[in-house]
Formats: C-alpha cells, structure tokens, sequence
C-alpha cells in the first residue's frame, strides 16, 4: 500500500534518480508503446523530468544538463560549418591585376600646391620563378614562412597569436603565410582591419587550391618591397648586388630575405650602427632556419660572410632637400599611426607638408654658404655635417628642416639623429626646472637670474643623491669666474655653476623640465642618474631641440612639433593627430628663461646673434673634445636650432676643430652665424615683434631690508630710471675654497648692449675623464 502510493502521488518519487520513478518502470515494461498512449508516456516523462529540474536548488539549475550541452555544441558546430562555408563560396578574389598597379606618393609644401618630391613609382621587373635563384626562393621560406611547401596557405597558429596580440591592445598583428602575404599584395590592401584579415583568410585558402605553391611565390617574390624604391626580387637585385635575380647567392638572398621584415631600417649603407646590426641578426636568422630546413649545408652555412650591398643609387624625386623633407614627413606619420609603412608603399598618396619653400630654401643656402669657407680650411672639412631644423612656436608646425647637403648623395638624415649631445643648450631647462620648483641653494637662497653661485673651475659639486658619482666639472679653457651670478653665468655658460644648480634642484627634477619643454622622455643619454645630464650630455635631435625651446618662445605653453598637414588617397582623407597644447610652465618661469637667455645675445657666447637686429634668446652648447656645437635660439615668431659636427665614414666621429683645421669650432660661431643668416632671411617678411614679457618676482630687483656691509656685498648699477636698490646677496661659502677671481656683480637686468670686442677663440684642451660638454 505505502510503497504503491508513494510511486503514484509522492513528488519524491519522481525526483528519485535510483528507482527512475514510476512512469519510467512502467514505459519499461511496456516497451516504450506506441500511438496515442506513447505519446502521453514521452509527455508525461519530460514533464518528470522538468519536476525533477524545477525541485533541485537553484545553483543546480543554472548548470547546464547533458544534453542541454550537447544540443548547444551541435548548434555552434552546424551553425560555424555553415558559416565559414558561406563565406569561403562568397568571397572571391578580385582582379589582380588592377588590385597590383600602384601610383606615386606626392608630398606637398604647406600651401598644398607646390611639389617637394614624390615616391611610390614602382620599380617592378615581373619574373617568372625560373629567373629567381634556388638559393633565393629557399631564403624567402625560411625567412617569412617555413611551413610554407605544407600549409594549406593560412596559418592558424599564427593568426591565433595576431589575434592574442591584438586583444591585448597592441594593435592588428600579422601572424601571415607567404601565402597570405601574397594575396594582401596582390589582391587587397594594406589597410589593417578585421574585415581585411578576414577577406585575407579565405582568399588565400582559395588561393592555394588554385594556384601552384610555385606561382604563389613567384607571385609573393615579385610584389614584395625590399627597400631603395625596390618592387620585386628583380629590381631588389639590382639595387642592392648590381645583379639579376637569377645569380643571387645563399648569402645574398638571406639578406634580401631579411630585408622583407623592415626595408628601409635594414640597409646597411645608410643603417645606424644599431639597425646594421639587427639587419645582421636578421640574416643570420634566415642563414640558420635555412640550414634547419636541409636548404644549406651546416659547411656552407658555418663559412658564409656578410655580402658586400652597394651604395644607396640615386632615388627620383629624391635628390636635394626633398628627400630629407619626406623622411621628416614619413617618420611622423609612422611614429603617429596615422599610415603604414605598406599602405604607403602601395602609391597613390597625397601628402601635404607643414615646411614652407621659402623657410626651407633659406636654411639649406645658410648652412651651405656657412659650411663651404668652413671646408676651405682643411682636408677632413668634407666629415662636417649640419642637422638643423625650424618651428613655428604658437602652432608647432616644423617649417623647414636640414638634414645633409643632397638625399641621394648622402641618405642619412642628419635632422633627426640622436647620437649628437646637445651640450650647453641644456642649461635653459637647469634653470627652468629651478624657477619652475622655487628651488633654493644650499645654504637656503632661492634660486633667481640674481643668485650668486661659486664659478670656480672644476668646484666639487655638493649635494649629489647617493647613488650619483662625484661630480667637478671645468669651465671651458679653465675659466674661474669667482662669486657669479645665474643670468651672467648662463650668459658666460659656465659649467660650474649650473653643474651646483642642478644638484641643488634635484637632478630627476631637471630631467622632467626637460622633458615638459618638449624633449622627449626615452632622449639618449638624459638619465638622472648622471650628474653630467645638466650640462647636456643628451642627444635629442634638431626638430624636438628647436620644439622645447619653441616653448620658451610660446610663454611656456608646449606644443610637440609636427610636420604633416593632409593624408588623402582618392579623394578619401586619414584622420589625423590633434595638436594638443599644455602649459609646461607657468608663463612667469618661461618669460624669465626668456629674458635671462636675451642675455646670452646681448652679451655673452652668443653675441654673434646680435646682427639678426631683433629681439632674439638663445644658447649656445659646444662639447667636450669639440665633438658637436649648438646655437638653438628663437624671435617670437620662429624657434630654430642648429648643430655641426663631424663624420667621417659610416661611424667614425671626429673632433669638428680637427676637421676644420682650427682651435675650436663652438656654439657661438658656425652655427650660431647659419642660424642669424637663416633667420634673417626667415623673419625678413614679418613684422619686427618683440618679447611680451611677464616675468613676474622672478626678474624684479628685491628691495633693501638691511644695510649691507662693504665686505660681503657688491654694488648695482643703476638704469636709466630713478636709482633702484636691492638687498645684497653674501656670497655661498662653498667648502672648495675662495674664488680665484674677484666676485661678479649680478646684473639687474640682462645685458643690452654687446661687448666691446669679439671674443677669441680659445684653444682646446685636452678633456678629464669625468668632463663633460663645455659652452
């Protein structure tokens, strides 16, 4: 009795999963049944089920049943087979053909209208795969795709880890077979989208069903860019080896096989020392993978030697400035992500410029007028080079730049390396970061144009962090300058003095000055770990120089140089980047760097400046051994910067004094002498502006509180105005002993008026171990 009610009416029952319930023993029984009673056993059994479902916790139902997981699978399987189906039969590969003809890249000066050059024309000679060496086909494999002879042309390993790559926010990656390379050359674009790396895909499946493996890399070979205006494995032999594709050697193809990964950065005769040296890494890589797929015997591959590559050949469209204009142009179009490397190499491109003709035409001429009676003095005067560069300050618009007297004759460009120390010129941002942190001595003065400091020659620094090496830097030519003040001590560019400031201010605090001027944060050789960086041991290059001092010109209002106004391709434009403005120092801080550098023209190294006739600031930088020299300067409206050093051969640099066969070339000379013939000539159609200056406290003279005793006190001339007065600073007791030379009185005001003789030229002298750049 229990027991056969409980099977019919208890719910527990049927919730039993031991005895299965009642209507399940009786459907055994029966055999499942048939017709109108069957179906009502079935119903009756899923609704025995559903009651089973619905009596367990909730945090058993939201876990999926058997066959709920199973039907879901079926679902994804049938609905992802159907998918990829229809998508393979619906993409098609589209005409070739046209897909592959390319135009040239025209670059524009600012008014969008006059020519600077262009790029882009193919240089393609189509080949079949019997034209193209064994040993170069077994290079191209094993270089970009060592599955290449087994895959069914798609890659899913390696689109897996694009796709990893990319969802972590590192852009669209590549993860691509030859074959899939060869279709987005041949058949798509470069454009780096989902919807293209889709379309990708399953063009290159199709592809290799249709295509022979020998066609695709034929077809890959002759498509590919391998840098020098070279399309194709024919024109890449002969830019590279003056030969066909035919007679390429292993070592010969390993390196134009390397070259597919980075073009341009992998030529070896115009490469910096780092990229020559992973353009090397990069065919022993292709050397190596050939050798593992049986290509290349471990003998040959253990004797093989780096192929001799001819110079760079002459580049239509590039020869003169142009060429150094549109590398200008190029890199900050990379750099910004506005357009790819690839997608400019498929032509077709109009690219508007910020430099102006006139601007740029009057730079190359005055450093060319300057650098030719420069070489007239010596056999090495050839080695001296120029990189210079020009920005307009309230909008950051690179106007002109220099980067070598001929892109085709000499491809590297000078304008934008960063292995040139920029010495002295530093010092602005010393002072900068002083006034920016109401930064005090260490006897506790704050830090103004009026403070004095100890300018001995090679005064030990105090104050140094721990883990910074002492620190005694000399003067140029020994120069001990006694109790000195900032503003004339910047004006004189005396090392000891602003060498102390920098400790005083804190070394990382100097550094971020300059990088809130404009430089930037990963500039070579700007650590703060290194007492030296205050004297300019760091390396920016022409453009982000003339930028952060455009921000002293701009009442301290930052704006990142930039080169690039239009990016259009059939009449559909790129987005491009937003020149954002920022206040890198308050306007006071800017203004008085401003004033205090007046100082450096009116009276001090850069007096050579004075002959531009405008209100004009800027300092000069020479380095230790006279390995480089600066003038970077600017008027209201222009901020430029100049620097010559010496270069002879490929890497080997060299002394500029040597080079040109005198004592000494500084700052305040050659460069400071190109830099006033350019601006002149720059400026000549503008308005004559002058400083708006609010320097605020920084540059007021302090008034009396007490009267200061003849022994440690200096007097002031007075202006022109009623006498004013001001409190006498006591000189800082520095532990390194007494001034050699009598105190400088501090000036009220910076110089107005140039010296009375033209300095000499002093003669170099041999540079300490621990020197670093002098004025």
């Amino acid at each position: 009795m229990g027991s056969s009610n409980k099977g019919m009416d208890d719910p527990d029952s049927l919730a039993n999963p031991m005895d299965g319930g009642t209507l399940e023993a009786e459907d055994r029984a029966e055999g499942g049944g048939m017709g109108a009673s069957g179906r009502d056993r079935r119903r009756a059994k899923k609704a025995a089920r559903k009651a089973r479902r619905k009596a367990l916790p909730w945090y058993r139902r939201i876990i999926p049943t058997w066959r709920m997981t199973l039907g879901g699978l079926l679902t994804a399987v049938v609905l992802g087979v159907g998918a990829f189906v229809g998508i393979y039969l619906y993409v098609q590969p589209p005409n070739a053909n046209a897909a592959a003809i390319a135009q040239a890249n025209i670059y524009y000066y600012n008014d969008g209208k006059t020519v600077i050059g262009q790029t882009g024309e193919k240089n393609r000679i189509i080949i079949p795969l019997d034209q193209i060496s064994q040993e170069m086909q077994h290079a191209a494999v094993s270089a970009e795709d060592r599955t290449f002879y087994s895959n069914q042309g798609v890659s899913l390993t390696g689109m897996a880890r694009a796709a990893w790559d990319t969802a972590r926010g590192q852009g669209v990656q590549g993860g691509s077979t030859i074959t899939q390379q060869y279709v987005k050359n041949y058949y798509l674009n470069q454009n780096q989208t989902i919807s293209r790396k889709i379309n990708e895909f399953f063009i290159a499946l199709k592809v290799d069903r249709t295509e022979s493996k020998s066609d695709i890399l034929a077809g890959y070979l002759n498509t590919s860019y391998f840098g020098r205006n070279a399309y194709g494995v024919q024109a890449a032999a002969q830019a590279y080896f003056g030969i066909n594709a035919s007679q390429l050697d292993a070592e010969q193809s390993a390196y134009l096989a390397a070259l597919l990964q980075a073009p341009s950065a992998y030529d070896v005769s115009v490469a910096t020392p780092a990229a020559k040296q992973a353009a090397v890494n990069r065919w022993n890589y292709v050397l190596d993978g050939m050798t593992k797929l049986g290509y290349l015997s471990p003998a040959d591959r253990a004797k093989a030697t780096f192929p001799a590559v001819k110079k760079t050949p002459a580049v239509k469209g590039l020869g003169g400035q142009a060429g150094y204009l549109i590398d200008i142009a190029d890199n900050y179009l990379y750099s910004n992500n506005v357009i790819t490397r690839d997608e400019l190499a498929q032509g077709g491109w109009k690219i508007v410029t910020t430099f102006s003709k006139n601007d740029q035409n009057s730079l190359a001429s005055s450093v060319q007028d300057e650098l030719s009676g420069l070489k007239s003095n010596s056999a090495k005067a050839k080695y001296i080079r120029a990189g210079a560069a020009s920005v307009e300050p309230s909008t950051g618009k690179v106007v002109a730049a220099y980067g070598g007297p001929d892109y085709v004759t000499q491809p590297y460009n000078d304008a934008l390396r960063t292995d040139i120390a920029e010495g002295s010129t530093f010092k602005a941002f010393d002072l900068a970061a002083a006034l920016s942190n109401h930064a005090t001595t260490q006897d506790g003065r704050t830090i103004t144009p009026y403070t004095t400091y100890d300018g001995t020659n090679r005064r030990q620094v105090v104050g140094l962090p721990p883990n910074v090496a002492s620190y005694n830097p000399p003067n140029e030519d020994d120069m001990s300058y006694g109790q000195i003040s900032v503003a004339t001590a910047m004006a004189k560019s005396v090392n000891s003095v602003f060498a102390q400031m920098a400790a005083d201010v804190g070394l990382d605090q100097v550094r971020q000055a300059a990088i809130n001027a404009g430089l930037p944060a990963d500039t070579p050789a700007m650590s703060a770990s290194n007492a030296s960086i205050a004297l300019g041991t760091s390396s920016p290059n022409a453009i982000q120089l003339a930028g952060a001092y455009a921000t002293f010109a701009n009442h301290g209002v930052q704006i990142t140089p930039w080169s690039v106004q239009s990016v259009s391709h059939d009449g559909e434009s790129k987005t491009m980047p937003q020149h954002t403005s920022k206040q890198a120092f308050d306007r006071s801080v800017a203004d008085t760097v401003t004033q205090v550098l007046q100082g450096v023209i009116n009276n001090g190294t850069g007096y050579a400046a004075q002959a531009l006739g405008r209100d004009a600031a800027g300092k000069t930088g020479t380095t230790d051994e006279n390995m480089s020299a600066w003038f970077a300067g600017y008027t209201p409206q222009l901020s430029t910067a100049v620097g010559l050093f010496a270069q002879q051969g490929d890497v080997k640099r060299i002394s500029l004094a040597d080079a040109a066969g005198i004592s000494r070339v500084n700052g305040g000379s050659y460069p400071t002498q190109i830099w006033t013939s350019y601006m002149e000539q720059a400026l000549s159609d503008l308005p004559d502006v002058s400083f708006d200056l609010q320097p605020g406290s920084y540059y007021t003279a302090p008034q009396p509180t007490t009267t200061p005793s003849p022994s440690n006190s200096a007097s002031t001339n007075p202006t022109p105005n009623p006498t004013p007065t001001r409190t006498l600073i006591t000189p800082l007791p520095y532990p390194t002993g007494q001034p050699t030379t009598p105190p400088t009185t501090p000036p009220t005001t910076p110089p107005t008026t140039p010296p009375t003789t033209q300095p000499t030229t002093p003669t170099t002298k041999p540079s300490p171990q621990n020197a670093v750049p002098t004025p």
